[in-house]
């Protein structure tokens, strides 16, 4: 075993020097091509080298390209305009200069298309190295462009060239997230951004056409991934960080104005959001919609066709749905007439038992904290969370009801619903109903058996509709909050304290529910078994200094020792 390890050992270390020579190698060579012409030829070692299997004679070879013909750009030695092919410049009537030149563009970009292969490599490296390349191909042609046209009328940026780099990061079948991160610090560019944003565009419309509009995960990860990590400008003024400054009528360039900047945003985005989306993704999207999309759309109202369709799926994504809804309607005078609706529908049993139930509340909260709502629609969402109270878990029912009784203190002719007199009369049926469910911890802790279930006093006609989706419908106004009533007798104490609250007059000032939306059974319980602090016995204020003395000496003028 010895030997092998010793000419593993040795293999290493040849490739190391192997690596090191051909660096220096590549360096030399790119000295001879530059210094005189007759070294032309030699770029073909450097392509070659481009195209081997070892991970550092790549990266040597692209650093050895970069300064290669970042120099010809400089120097403006390769063929300007339509690229004529290597047989036709030979047999056509080309001058030695133009031969050469024309020579060295093809070379340049066959180097192009093998960076451009080398963005979906197994190694990081590789690709990374790669991508700066071509930046800085990007940065040469921006400078010195390669078309052939009248500057004074246009404007000079490699647009094929961004747009090749765009549709190879944007790849079908490789997560290219850590490489677009790294891609970000250009994107800070002004033009690059700009162009970035077309060529998604364009991308998009391309390949979900191709398929059909079928959801293709990678892909559509790796497009929202670009697309999150554009930080648009908020003012003109800001537009100041340019790649490619334009010599003549610079302000006049569509990369310069931020309209035009906020147009193409909202393209680029609708153009992906009108397309279906996998589920995780509606979720990303919908996170960050009213912060990093909308302020930035010269049209946010064109996001309603993609919302409503987000609500449609249910669950979390419908309630972010609805808090994009809610930002354009108040800042953007969407008129939507449907959304308490949507809001009132989303109420069910299994809201209570969501992992994002905390931020449920806190939206649902800001939607309803509005003085102006009609009062069936605010009696409705408090008589339908009161009767969802009934199976709650005691964590959900401390957010439910402080979030009731604010409810009524924002709009007081909704009190009508805690005094009714027609139900304290009529006749009542009592039964028992199960509180949720015992967890493996509340189990372990002994709780007694009778914990999930509670006495429930209802009135045997209760006009309320549960099964209405209409809140102006359902009839809360006409019946009362019976259950809050039923939860005073809860087997948790705390839930139990908070039920009879309603039994007096409610204070004006509104109780903060953001300390409750994050509590969970595991610290309710933890706060259950927690021993109470022995409390110190309140004791005389002056300290007696003898038997009936002390006190003001009250006891020594009435009583006195025989």
């Amino acid at each position: 075993m010895a030997p092998a390890k010793k000419r593993n050992v040795s293999s290493v270390k040849t490739a190391e020097k192997s690596a090191k020579k051909a660096k220096v190698d590549l360096s030399k060579t790119v000295e001879r091509i530059l210094e005189s012409r007759k070294h032309a030829n030699d770029v073909f070692d450097i392509l070659e080298s481009l195209q081997a299997e070892q991970e550092k004679e790549v990266i040597s070879a692209v650093a050895a390209c970069s300064e290669l013909f970042c120099a010809l750009l400089e120097r403006k030695e390769l063929f300007l305009g339509k690229l004529p092919g290597e047989e036709d410049a030979l047999s056509g009537g080309y001058s030695a200069e133009d031969k050469y030149r024309i020579f060295m563009r093809h070379r340049y970009t066959s180097c192009v298309e093998i960076l451009l292969e080398h963005l979906s490599h197994e190694q990081y490296d590789i690709k990374e190295s790669a991508m700066c390349c071509l930046m800085k191909f990007a940065a040469g042609e921006g400078l010195h462009p390669l078309e052939d046209l009248d500057w004074s009328e246009h404007y000079s940026f490699p647009r094929e060239l961004i747009q090749a780099l765009v549709d190879n990061l944007l790849s079908k079948a490789t997560d290219n997230s850590l490489l677009i991160s790294r891609f970000q610090e250009f994107l800070e560019m002004e033009d690059v951004r700009y162009y970035v944003m077309s060529s998604i565009r364009d991308n998009v419309g391309k390949v979900m056409d191709k398929s059909k509009g079928a959801v293709v995960p990678v892909y559509q990860n790796n497009v929202f991934t670009l697309m999150s990590s554009i930080s648009m400008p908020n003012q003109e003024s800001e537009l100041t960080n340019f790649m490619v400054k334009q010599e003549a009528k610079h302000e006049d360039w569509k990369a310069a104005k931020l309209h035009e900047h906020k147009r193409v945003f909202e393209r680029m985005w609708l153009g992906f959001l009108k397309y279906k989306l996998p589920n995780s993704m509606y979720k990303k999207v919908l996170v960050i919609l009213h912060d990093s999309i909308l302020p930035y759309m010269s049209k946010p109202t064109l996001m309603i066709d993609f919302l409503t369709a987000a609500y449609e799926i249910g669950g979390a994504i419908s309630l972010l749905a609805l808090n994009g809804l809610f930002v354009l309607i108040h800042q953007h005078n969407l008129d939507y007439p449907d959304f308490y609706k949507k809001l009132y529908n989303l109420l069910e049993p299994s809201v209570f038992h969501v992992k994002y139930r905390a931020r449920f509340f806190h939206l649902a909260n800001v939607f309803l904290s509005s003085s102006h709502l009609p009062v069936y629609l605010v009696a409705a969402f408090a008589k339908r969370l009161a009767r969802l109270a009934l199976t709650a878990p005691p964590t959900a029912l401390l957010i439910v009801l402080p979030f009731i009784y604010n409810l009524i203190r924002r709009h007081p002719s909704c009190r009508v619903l805690i005094h009714k007199p027609s139900a304290e009369d009529g006749e009542f049926q009592t039964f028992v109903v199960g509180i949720g469910v015992l967890t493996v911890y509340e189990l372990s802790v002994g709780y007694v058996i009778n914990v999930c279930f509670c006495v429930v006093t209802e009135p045997f006609e209760d006009p309320y509709l549960t099964d209405e989706e209409d809140p102006a419908q359902c009839r809360a106004l006409e019946s009362s909050l019976w259950e809050i009533k039923s939860l005073q007798k809860h087997y948790h104490p705390d839930v139990a304290k908070a039920a009879l609250l309603i039994n007096t007059p409610l204070s004006e000032q509104e109780d903060d529910i953001s300390e409750t939306l994050e509590v969970t059974t595991y610290e309710l319980m933890e706060k259950d078994l927690k021993q109470p602090e022995i409390k110190s016995v309140p004791l005389e204020f002056e300290t007696a200094t003898r038997l009936l003395k002390g006190g003001g000496d009250v006891l020594g003028q009435h009583f006195c020792l025989a």
